[in-house]
C-alpha cells in the first residue's frame, strides 16, 4: 500500500511514522509512507496556500491550487487502483473500525490535512473521493487524524502485526468489545487468572471469551448491540444478565 499525507507540518509524521509497528511496516515493504508540504505546490510568490473567504467571514480558506497541484504531483502507480483521496474534516462520515478495514484493502491513499477555517468548496467537489471525521470535536488541523487513521489502517494489513489473529478479536473487529486477558503470574496478590484459561478446555474458553464480550460490551456499550446478528446462545446470555434485554435487529 501507497499512503500519501499532504500537509502543512510535515515533521510532526516523523515520530509517529518512524517508530514502532508503522516504522516495521515500511521496513518489511508493506507500506510506503509518504509525507508532502503542500505549500511548496503554491504559486503565490509569498507561498501563500490561503486565503479570505468570499462574502466574509471569520479565519481563513485553504486555497485550490496548491492542494490540486500537489496530488496532481504524487507519485501514483497507474497498475494499482485509483487511490482514494480523503479529506480530513470534522464534516466527514465518522471513522470507525469498519472504515479502517475498508480502506486497507485499497492499494493507494491519499489523506489531505486542513489547517485554519477550512477548505475551499472546490476541493471537496472536484478532487477528493471521501470525507472522513475522527470524532464529533474540532482539532486544530487534520494531521493527528491522518496519523490514527494510518495507524489503523496499516496493522490490518498481511503481516504486519505478525498473525492475523493479533487483530481479528479487537474490540470493533467482530461488532463486540474485546474479552478480558490474562497473562503471568496466575496469582497475582490474591487476584486470580479465571479457572476456565487454565483448563486447556478451548471450546470452554471460546465460549467464555465469546461470553465475556458480550457482557462487556452489554455494560459498556449497549448501543454496538443493536445492528449486530446474534445467535440464540449470545441472547440466551445477555438475557441471563438483564432480564430487561431486548435485541433490537
Amino acid at each position: 500500500m501507497d499512503i500519501h499525507v499532504l500537509t502543512l507540518f510535515p515533521e510532526m509524521f516523523e515520530g509517529v511514522f518512524g517508530g514502532s509497528i508503522l516504522k516495521r511496516a515500511q521496513e518489511s515493504g508493506a507500506v510506503r509512507l509518504n509525507t508532502v508540504n503542500f505549500r511548496d505546490f503554491s504559486e503565490n510568490k509569498h507561498k501563500k496556500v490561503d486565503d479570505y473567504p468570499y462574502g466574509g467571514g471569520a479565519g481563513m480558506l485553504l486555497t485550490p491550487q496548491p492542494i490540486f497541484d500537489a496530488v496532481a504531483s504524487l507519485p501514483v502507480d497507474p497498475e494499482k487502483k485509483t487511490p482514494r483521496i480523503i479529506l480530513l474534516c470534522p464534516q466527514g462520515v465518522p471513522f470507525d473500525q469498519a472504515k479502517a478495514e475498508e480502506l486497507s484493502k485499497e492499494d493507494q491513499l491519499v489523506f489531505i490535512c486542513g489547517h485554519y477555517e477550512g477548505f475551499d468548496e472546490r476541493i471537496r467537489q472536484h478532487l477528493v473521493t471521501d470525507e472522513i471525521s475522527l470524532g464529533d470535536y474540532v482539532l486544530t488541523g487534520g494531521e493527528l487524524a491522518a496519523m490514527v487513521m494510518t495507524d489503523a489502517i496499516v496493522r490490518l494489513l498481511p503481516d504486519v502485526l505478525g498473525k492475523q489473529e493479533s487483530h481479528e478479536n479487537d474490540s470493533f473487529s467482530t461488532g463486540l468489545l474485546e474479552f478480558p486477558q490474562y497473562t503471568r503470574p496466575v496469582d497475582f496478590r490474591g487476584m486470580n487468572v479465571p479457572e476456565v484459561l487454565l483448563s486447556g478446555n478451548h471450546a470452554n474458553i471460546d465460549r467464555w471469551r465469546r461470553e465475556q464480550s458480550l457482557k462487556r460490551t452489554w455494560e459498556r456499550r449497549p448501543e454496538l448491540l443493536k445492528n449486530l446478528e446474534l445467535a440464540k446462545g449470545d441472547l440466551e446470555y445477555l438475557l441471563s444478565l438483564d432480564e430487561g434485554f431486548q435485541h433490537k435487529s
